[in-house]
């Protein structure tokens, strides 16, 4: 029986995101044909886009606080049924949609090919659940990289795949981590990156932010302008892959021996998964350096020797505590 890895993640260093923005900057872009469907290449502007569902209170009551604030207008999205909202010339777009959170694809390349604007960014609001049923706030990226073609996954998106995580992943959980002591949320509530998991599709740099609890704390409206903020600050976080985003075949199943050195005979969706996490952080960053964080207690000796193997291989640096603090 397959054996599952404990958790890794990648991370982007604080330099990484500061370069990659400096050509880009959401004021100059101002809003354009506004009533208007036709995309054509003079019209593209690079936009946020926030998406909320009305079939769940966690996810519309945000976004209904944020468009609550000055200088929102209506927008037509293009896309079926759907609602858009937009701010003027701040390069940030709301959409309303009916359908589950996780179940409409390709928003970021839909909005586009319907608006002219190139979305460079996908928010999405979510309520948070756990199995602890612990209160939490939470942010994290999106992708089920380990499944295999032809897997289904049980709340969307695309076996193998993982979207770009957002620069802003990192900076919204600091902020989160803040909001909360404020508010004296603490310790009732849990502030935590969650891993990598589910979708929808998108291939633009994405994050889930899972706040519908400050519901409760009339927070609302307090963090609802920020949430296009937080861009420029720390360390920058990437795709966080738990447990069972690493399938690792035991090698004391397999011919490849308790020390697991040659790591093509330990089966499973793992390298790829890593892989794919990488690759997409990469994306999200580019020019920048990607470099690895292990959480080494909690593998077992074969597991670790597999994985700092395979990241040699794919010359991607496993960073020390320097790198990150």
């Amino acid at each position: 029986m397959p054996k599952l890895l404990n958790p890794t993640s990648f991370k982007a260093i604080s330099h990484f995101i500061a370069r990659r923005r400096k050509t880009v900057n959401k004021s100059i872009f101002p809003l354009r044909n506004a009533a208007s469907c036709t995309a054509t290449e003079t019209t593209k502007e690079m936009v946020t886009l926030i998406v909320a569902t009305t079939t769940d209170p966690a996810s519309i009551n945000p976004a209904n606080a944020l468009l609550a604030m000055p200088g929102w207008d209506p927008s037509p999205s293009c896309l079926q049924d759907m609602k858009g909202f937009a701010n003027g010339g701040g390069g940030v777009r709301v959409l309303l949609h009916s359908r589950g959170i996780v179940e409409e694809d390709d928003l970021d390349r839909r909005w586009e090919e319907a608006t002219g604007e190139r979305v460079d960014e996908v928010i999405f609001l979510s309520k948070h659940t756990a199995v602890s049923n612990r209160p939490a706030l939470t942010v994290h990226p999106i992708g089920i990289p380990h499944l295999r073609e032809g897997e289904a996954g049980p709340q969307g998106g695309k076996p193998g795949w993982a979207a770009p995580p957002s620069p802003r992943i990192g900076p919204w959980l600091r902020h989160l981590k803040k909001l909360a002591q404020a508010h004296n949320m603490v310790p009732e509530f849990e502030i935590t990156l969650e891993g990598t998991h589910h979708g929808p599709v998108t291939n633009t740099p994405t994050m889930f932010l899972e706040i519908d609890i400050v519901e409760r704390f009339g927070l609302l409206r307090e963090h609802s302008p920020v949430l296009c903020k937080y861009r420029k600050d720390g360390v920058w976080v990437g795709h966080l892959l738990s447990g069972y985003s690493l399938p690792m075949e035991d090698p004391n199943q397999s011919k490849a021996g308790t020390n697991a050195k040659d790591t093509k005979d330990i089966g499973g969706t793992w390298k790829h998964a890593i892989k794919a996490a990488f690759e997409a952080t990469q994306s999200a960053f580019p020019g920048g350096e990607v470099i690895a964080h292990l959480d080494q207690k909690s593998f077992k000796s074969w597991q670790k020797n597999a994985i700092t193997t395979f990241l040699g291989e794919q010359n991607i640096k496993i960073g020390k505590p320097n790198d990150f603090y």
